[in-house]
């Protein structure tokens, strides 16, 4: 019995070993289905989100600065809009890479597609339920003021 429990511990992490050989590994953490909703209600977002954050974020550029907005990031398939389509509003400027959606109703930043990487999204953590922003420690700082997509080359 104990060498079948050996035997299987060994394929399980040949997997493993293979997976981040072939970057598909993820990291394996406890994701918890949470609600982001604008101040008025009108949009609502289902987000996967990890039991804890693993970053927390402000970002210095041009748009975020005057946002003061804490992010943390999510997996595309980790959100998904259930109410209130029709009344996120699309911002992008600069580039016209990343983008910025607020509701049309009371102006809250919901989201963002990001520039940097097209496959997350930053999301306004303080539009989750049960997050008290202002609680929050260890909130580093994204230097968006010198992206490295502006830097020329």
């Amino acid at each position: 019995m104990s060498v079948f429990f050996d035997n299987m511990k060994y394929e399980i992490i040949e997997v493993a070993e293979d997976l981040k050989k072939k970057n598909h590994a993820k990291k394996f953490t406890n994701k918890l289905m949470k609600k982001l909703t604008c101040h008025c209600g009108g949009v609502e977002i289902e987000v996967n989100v990890p039991d804890q954050f693993k970053k927390l974020v402000r970002c210095n550029c041009s748009l975020c600065k005057r946002k003061g907005t804490i992010m943390t990031m999510v997996g595309l398939d980790d959100l998904k809009v259930i109410k209130g389509q029709d009344l996120l509003k699309l911002y992008q400027y600069h580039t016209k890479v990343a983008k910025h959606y607020f509701c049309l109703n009371c102006g809250i930043y919901t989201h963002h597609k990001m520039r940097s990487n097209p496959n997350m999204y930053g999301i306004n953590v303080a539009c989750l339920e049960g997050v008290k922003p202002f609680e929050l420690e260890n909130v580093g700082i994204n230097d968006g003021e010198n992206h490295p997509l502006d830097k020329k080359k």
